[in-house]
């Protein structure tokens, strides 16, 4: 398994988001994003965070779907009072989790 090379400071904030089924907002891209994370993982030695776009600069997405942000380029990262329930595009069991995963949201 990969070791990440450093472990943002983000990822207690991150746990607990999953754990608590909270949104997380941030700025990523120069853009403000509201996210339901789903799991963290790392990939080439780095964190990734798979999560649902709530909203995007203040807009909801015009399609649902599950994106993979580096938890790196989050910044800004805290928990909102928002809750969510896991999505149904989710899929833990994917091959590209297997062995990497951190923690996800029990579905």
């Amino acid at each position: 398994m990969n070791k990440p090379s450093a472990v943002p400071d983000t990822v207690p904030i991150v746990f607990e988001a999953i754990v608590k089924q909270q949104a997380i907002a941030a700025t990523y891209n120069r853009g403000e994003v509201t996210l339901a994370p789903h799991i963290l993982y790392t990939k080439h030695g780095e964190i990734y965070l798979d999560a649902l776009t709530l909203e995007r600069d203040g807009q909801p997405p015009k399609e649902p779907k599950i994106g993979a942000f580096k938890l790196a380029g989050l910044t800004g990262l805290r928990i909102t009072p928002r809750r969510f329930k896991p999505s149904e595009l989710f899929v833990p069991g994917d091959d590209k989790y297997e062995g990497v995963t951190l923690l996800a949201v029990e579905v």
